[in-house]
């Protein structure tokens, strides 16, 4: 039986940890935390689990939340011209029955590895240096590293000859109760924003360990109006300053926002990051190697909303890998290799994130704006904007180019008889 150690308890490392098992490896999981440590921590941002995700999670018996999160059918986005009145589109985030779910990280991940544990995994509750994990490195078949930062995120440089939407990103979010529902739709509709001259949000339903409430995200480029935090800043303070920027930039949120409370004292945060492509295997001081995984390798903007989705295409990628493997050695050429098969999916979705982050910079492209009046008119163009989340690739096939957006459009209208 090969034996496998994976350093880091987050999304991506615990869905390969858990498949693994399944098939029968020896499985150890390193992680500071323990699942209670995690469980009452502070926040992270906000993320999504899109329908093909969220499939890929009950296939491991993962999906303990359906009876109780927010089943979020229906996203509505507001487009903020600038000077000019809101583009508005919505679309269902699956076919019949499929749906999207956010549940906050702390419940997740604390129950995850319990259950982990639970099926006969190995779980150890430790720090982990890069000393370590050369010890290590003589006991295990494969180390997979799912830690992006310290020590061991510096086992990876960044691999400047791959894209990356590599804009640096100002975040800042709260949890809230006592929003007001949606003016037209289902109160488990999900919102998000961008904004020409403010900035970007992203506003689902979401199960935190509180119960469900709302997750207010902020997404900002650095140096703009929404990168406005001073150091040190009393939570309700932060609520503050997030209702008066929603008043601001997007008017339709702070009309739901204004009278919402903070769930409790450890509701907000506020983070810095750059998304960054970096090279798949570090090499550690004996010359053994590790393998990085979803976020240490390829870090997302998060108003692309594809964390999560990134995290387990990349643990599930990984795992066919592995299983082909059989009995071989995971070798320098097999790794680069099982990361290169990644990055058919990964560079896409990297295209996507910079269509988002530039769509303001020369003014919202006639393309887009077709596409959205297409979208007023037909539902199933707002279906397929916003079920491209669930899979971004499918956005080269009708969306980025103009002239096969405009084709797409030409379809759709033929097959209504316009």
């Amino acid at each position: 039986m090969r034996k496998i150690l994976i350093v880091g308890a987050g999304q991506s490392g615990l869905h390969l940890a858990h498949s693994l098992l399944s098939h029968g490896y020896d499985v150890t999981l390193i992680t500071g935390q323990t699942s209670t440590e995690i469980r009452t921590g502070r926040p992270s941002i906000a993320q999504l689990t899109f329908p093909t995700v969220l499939e890929y999670e009950r296939e491991q018996h993962l999906d303990f939340w359906s009876a109780a999160a927010p089943q979020i059918e229906k996203f509505k986005i507001h487009l903020y011209p600038s000077g000019e009145p809101p583009l508005v589109l919505q679309g269902r985030t699956g076919g019949e029955g499929r749906y999207t779910q956010s549940v906050d990280r702390r419940v997740k991940i604390a129950d995850w590895l319990e259950y982990f544990e639970d099926r006969g995994g190995k779980v150890v509750i430790h720090g982990v240096t890069v000393t370590d994990l050369d010890y290590f490195s003589r006991m295990f078949d494969l180390i997979v590293v799912a830690v992006g930062h310290g020590e061991l995120g510096a086992l990876f440089d960044s691999d400047t000859s791959r894209f990356s939407g590599a804009r640096g990103r100002v975040i800042a979010q709260a949890n809230v109760y006592d929003v007001a529902a949606d003016p037209v739709e289902d109160e488990d509709i999900g919102w998000a924003a961008s904004a020409a001259d403010g900035g970007n949000i992203i506003f689902p339903p979401v199960l935190t360990p509180q119960g469900p409430c709302h997750s207010l995200v902020m997404v900002e480029k650095r140096g703009g109006p929404m990168d406005a935090w001073p150091e040190k800043l009393k939570p309700e303070d932060q609520l503050h300053r997030m209702k008066e920027l929603l008043r601001a930039y997007a008017p339709d949120y702070y009309e739901r926002c204004k009278d919402a409370l903070l769930v409790d004292g450890r509701s907000t945060l506020r983070e810095r990051l750059i998304p960054q492509v970096r090279n798949p295997v570090g090499v550690l001081p004996s010359g053994g190697l590790v393998l990085g995984i979803a976020d240490v390798v390829i870090t997302m903007d998060p108003f692309s909303g594809q964390g999560w989705n990134n995290s387990t295409r990349c643990a599930m990628s990984y795992l066919g890998g592995i299983l082909e493997r059989g009995d071989r050695p995971f070798d320098r050429e097999f790794l680069e290799g099982m990361f290169e098969r990644f990055w058919e999916y990964g560079h896409p979705v990297q295209l996507w994130a910079e269509a988002l982050s530039t769509m303001w910079d020369t003014g919202l492209p006639d393309h887009f704006q077709e596409v959205l009046a297409g979208a007023l008119e037909y539902a199933e163009v707002g279906d397929r904007w916003i079920q491209g989340w669930d899979y971004p690739p499918d956005y080269a096939n009708w969306l980025f180019d103009p002239a096969l957006a405009r084709e797409y459009l030409a379809k759709v209208r033929a097959s209504h008889g316009s």
